[in-house]
């Protein structure tokens, strides 16, 4: 199993995060391209943080939105939403190679990546600009969603994900972080909830229904409160019940 989570969200004097104590924790690092947040020199240092720790990188692209932390619904043309994808994942490619690692895949961040987890145009626009800057990379969706057909139809490799620190409805999608009881915060109940998910392949909703879910890879988000140990956790508990934890992407 992979252990994800966000990291490079630092923006100037706008601390976000722990990099340094989740790039001991997780195997892969969804790392922001300036989007949502990120600057270049906090970029570039998370990355040059993962490398020597043996992380995998992805590019954490996002709709333009530094004020709303790239959680706000944005409706950008087909040309703008490719060229900002491609614009994206080229910045951090740049300064991957400066760090001494490579992009290997590829994280919408926020609302992009839930809109097309179901939205088939936008979906699309992410694929082709994927695809014209490096078909190789993975895509890592949500675990259920529309688009891992969208996705794999296309050529493209899919990761599939579940999120240890968010609430589920019975079909398979995220809680809205609007709702009551959307974002969990319990270090030991979401490393059950997590162990529980690999042995049985089902999670519990919000109602308390089981639902299934195929992960290839497990998020903890970087700004969540809490969240080092909850990541800290979840390695713990699942090394204890002999799980191996590596990069769902190889390292050569």
């Amino acid at each position: 199993m992979d252990i994800n989570s966000d990291l490079g969200e630092s923006y100037g004097a706008w601390r976000m995060g722990d990099d340094a104590a989740m790039l001991d924790i997780v195997s892969s690092a969804n790392v922001a391209c300036g989007f949502h947040a990120g600057d270049p020199a906090g970029i570039l240092q998370t990355l040059k943080n993962a490398a020597s720790r043996g992380v995998a990188v992805g590019a954490h692209v996002a709709y333009p939105d530094l004020v709303g932390f790239g959680r706000r619904n944005m409706d950008p043309s087909s040309a703008e939403l490719v060229g900002d994808v491609v614009y994206q994942i080229g910045a951090l490619q740049g300064l991957a190679k400066a760090a001494g690692t490579q992009v290997r895949y590829v994280k919408p961040h926020g609302a992009l990546y839930n809109t097309i987890a179901q939205d088939a145009r936008q979906a699309g626009d992410v694929i082709t600009a994927i695809q014209a800057i490096d078909p190789t990379l993975a895509l890592m969706v949500l675990a259920g969603a529309p688009l891992v057909d969208w996705a794999r139809a296309r050529g493209l490799r899919v990761v599939q994900e579940a999120f240890a620190d968010r609430a589920y409805n019975d079909d398979g999608t995220l809680v809205s972080r609007r709702l009551p009881g959307a974002v969990l915060h319990d270090a030991d109940q979401i490393a059950e909830r997590m162990l529980q998910l690999v042995q049985t392949g089902e999670i519990e909703s919000i109602t308390g229904q089981r639902i299934r879910l195929q992960a290839d890879s497990i998020c903890v988000h970087g700004d969540s409160p809490g969240a080092v140990e909850m990541a800290r956790s979840i390695r713990q508990r699942l090394a204890q019940a002999g799980v191996s934890l590596q990069p769902f992407v190889a390292m050569g």
